[in-house]
């Protein structure tokens, strides 16, 4: 009767493992799994070699945030560790679901090992073994996504098949129908595709083995983003890495060794700004953008203040920027949408209608609306020299929005990848804060509005004089 005991034992042993499956919460898994390879992949060598070389040097980020490369870089560095700070308390949670004491208390091992306290070299984190369990995730994210959309897909058929249902008692028998048969045989084939998506994707994965997958790639990715920005966190890249030998170091810049010469130069404290051709309203020929102090930015407590705000540890990049900002004033999106509505309106072949004229003009608020009066009153006197220019005031404008409708779009973007209501797997990196119009100065972005706005009238009006007088 041995094999009869050990069958009970190893159907209890399968009966255990199900139970620790992840189930339905496969999908807020995928949803941690692919923002930490988004982060994994956010400080690959293409990367930080674009945020040094394209990024961090375009014009939009020059004339309207800041030219200082320290701060920029700062800024970059504390954002992507916020992230990993709230991917990390993400898997933290799902680690109470766990068996392993070890991943139940992964909450402990990180802030140990932001303390310096773990000796994250003794964890075994080679470059070579992350890029494997990175490689894994991405086939359970991308097995997890299939699900959700054949899990959707299921649910339409399900409702279809109980509306035939219903004709079916209620009409002439529709049983040996073609129509009927092939949505049975395709109903069918759903439900297997279902199934066999939740047997490979994370649906049938353990609370434990997701979690331990995880948690060695934050820890990963936690060394190689001080490894990279550590001049310019040096209290903090000092701390948490000190246990970190620079041989080590150089392991997690495996495959790109050249990204600390990219990032080499702590710049001044001070934030200068420098609107390039678009120059401010105010006779001061030199403004400084109130963002606060870069340690601010690192090194508050849960309760500290930021002026007069209080700001919680996860959004502190966000409440950096001061109230002589875009987003410091609450009108980055706002702003954005304007700009975007004015790119549409130059890239199109018709004349601007009353009615998207006026939806442009509501957007704004009543000192931009004043500013754009004044600007329009001074072109109405000098209509002669307007009309000789006119017709290069279009390409004038496509220079302008060049750099401007970047940092609307990124705007946009930003807001939307960090839309906790969609279910998204999208494992590119995300934009940085610092890509927006968030830290932009409020009067020179203003004034840039105001004079694409001009522009747009002039242009319109001179085109419709045009065809007037050839019609």
């Amino acid at each position: 009767m041995g094999w009869l005991s050990e069958l009970s034992a190893r159907k209890h042993g399968d009966d255990v493992q199900k139970s620790n499956q992840l189930g339905i919460l496969a999908f807020e898994t995928a949803k941690t799994m692919s923002k930490l390879v988004s982060l994994y992949k956010s400080l690959s060598h293409d990367q930080i070699s674009r945020l040094a070389r394209e990024v961090i040097t375009s014009q939009g980020i020059a004339y309207l945030n800041s030219m200082d490369e320290g701060l920029l870089f700062g800024l970059a560095c504390a954002e992507r560790l916020e992230d990993l700070d709230k991917t990390a308390t993400a898997v933290a949670q799902l680690g109470q679901k766990c068996r392993d004491i070890g991943l139940k208390r992964f909450d402990l091992v990180y802030n140990e090992l932001k303390l310096g306290i773990v000796d994250l070299w003794k964890l075994g984190h080679g470059s070579k073994h992350v890029e494997k369990k990175v490689q894994k995730m991405e086939k359970l994210i991308a097995a997890t996504a299939s699900l959700y959309s054949s899990l959707d897909a299921l649910a339409e058929l399900e409702i279809s098949e109980r509306k035939l249902s219903q004709w079916k008692h209620k009409g002439p028998s529709m049983q040996g129908r073609p129509n009927f048969q092939l949505f049975k045989e395709k109903l069918e084939k759903q439900r297997k595709q279902v199934h066999h998506l939740r047997e490979i994707s994370l649906w049938s994965q353990t609370f434990d083995k997701s979690v331990h997958l995880m948690a060695r790639v934050v820890c990963f990715v936690y060394a190689r983003l001080y490894v990279v920005f550590g001049p310019y966190v040096p209290v903090l890249s000092s701390v948490s890495l000190r246990n970190l030998r620079p041989s080590h170091q150089k392991e997690i810049l495996k495959d790109s060794p050249a990204q600390c010469c990219i990032i080499a130069q702590l710049m001044n404290e001070q934030i200068h700004s420098h609107s390039g051709p678009i120059p401010t309203t105010s006779n001061s020929k030199l403004r400084m953008v109130r963002f606060y102090s870069r340690k601010s930015v690192f090194f508050l407590d849960e309760d500290d203040d930021l002026g007069d705000r209080k700001v919680s540890r996860s959004n502190r990049v966000f409440h950096a920027a001061g109230p002589s900002t875009v987003g410091g004033s609450g009108l980055a999106l706002r702003y954005a949408n304007v700009i975007l509505l004015a790119e549409k309106c130059l890239d199109s072949a018709e004349s601007l209608d009353p009615e998207t004229r006026e939806s442009l003009y509501q957007m704004l608020p009543e000192n931009v609306k004043s500013l754009v009066k004044s600007k329009l009153s001074k072109n109405v006197k000098g209509t002669e020299d307007d009309q000789l220019l006119a017709v290069g005031w279009r390409e004038a404008l496509r220079g302008i929005m060049g750099w401007l409708a970047p940092m609307a779009h990124d705007t946009v973007q930003w807001h939307l990848e960090r839309n906790p209501e969609k279910m998204k797997f999208d494992l590119k990196p995300t934009v940085l804060l610092l890509q927006t119009l968030h830290f932009s100065d409020k009067e020179k972005t203003e004034a840039a509005i105001a004079e694409v706005l001009v522009s747009l009238s002039c242009i319109f009006k001179h085109e419709n004089c045009m065809s007037c007088e050839s019609s």
